[in-house]
């Protein structure tokens, strides 16, 4: 796993009877940002998180976070992790606080890193209310908070502003952006609205019924930092080899190879299939809009 990589997904399948709900999906993380995971309902987003976390074992593949194989070392690789898979739940007759502290004293976690995530999730008016008290966009942030109390790595939300208003889903997306920019977490973030995941994230894998079928980058400058270029070669099984040896990000979309580059990397990778005996009889760089990517590899199907 490259050191700018907190989660390496790699070649990842889950099997539940004669069902295949994960198929053989490779994805990574890189330290501050946001990636999306996105799909319709039942698409196997879910159950990746599960997966990253431990709550689902896999059938096949690897899961690494911050350097920890989990399969290897479990309790290291969980210790970088913050997770919001389901609705938080809390003790609702105590403060935000009082829950807060509550955890704090599990993990070691100081009152001083309390102070810090009620500043940073903006809960400074209602931390010593009863949590029965609080809007479901407060307990979001309250949840929030107290995933990252431990200051982990990469912080797992499944599904975050289910129930949220369109006013509490856009305070709730600066409140992530925030913890990005301040605290240096990585977010994976699964989500089935199209919108929602354009708007707060820097990457995005767009999965249906268990297969990973696109990766997108979503960021302003994505053309000099990366885009997909689509390559047309006469062996797109070696050719994809050879990227991922040379660790690029790419995979194979009807018979022709996507891979995650700059502009200024398109000689190299030419150079690199040329080298190698490969024939590469078209190089198209892919500008396309994520609704448009959704649109052509899924077929739409998916609550906007």
């Amino acid at each position: 796993m490259q050191v700018d990589t907190v989660l390496q997904v790699d070649h990842v399948s889950k099997k539940i009877g004669k069902r295949m709900i994960l198929k053989d999906i490779s994805v990574s993380v890189k330290k501050g940002e946001i990636f999306g995971l996105l799909g319709p309902n039942g698409s196997g987003k879910t159950t990746l998180i599960r997966t990253v976390v431990g709550l689902v074992k896999v059938s096949n593949g690897t899961i690494t976070i911050n350097g920890h194989r989990a399969d290897e070392n479990f309790k290291e690789a969980m210790k970088s992790i913050g997770a919001i898979i389901e609705n938080p739940e809390f003790y609702g007759y105590l403060t935000g606080y009082q829950n807060l502290k509550h955890f704090a004293n599990m993990h070691g976690v100081s009152e001083t890193r309390i102070g810090e995530v009620v500043q940073l999730t903006k809960l400074e008016d209602s931390i010593h209310r009863p949590v029965n008290t609080y809007s479901l966009g407060m307990r979001q942030r309250l949840g929030v908070a107290q995933a990252i109390l431990h200051k982990p790595a990469l912080l797992l939300l499944d599904e975050p502003t289910n129930g949220l208003d369109p006013a509490g889903m856009i305070e709730f997306r600066t409140y992530l952006k925030k913890l990005c920019e301040e605290e240096n977490i990585s977010i994976l973030i699964a989500s089935h609205l199209l919108k929602e995941v354009e708007d707060l994230c820097d990457r995005v894998a767009i999965i249906q019924d268990g297969e990973l079928r696109s990766i997108q980058d979503l960021s302003p400058n994505r053309e000099e930092q990366g885009m997909y270029v689509e390559f047309d070669v006469d062996d797109v099984n070696k050719a994809f080899q050879i990227l991922q040896d040379k660790q690029y990000e790419s995979l194979i979309q009807k018979d022709l190879l996507h891979v995650v580059i700059s502009r200024g990397q398109i000689p190299t990778i030419n150079r690199l299939f040329v080298d190698n005996n490969l024939s590469v009889y078209r190089i198209t760089p892919v500008y396309t809009t994520l609704e448009d990517s959704f649109m052509s590899v899924t077929g739409g199907d998916l609550h906007v």
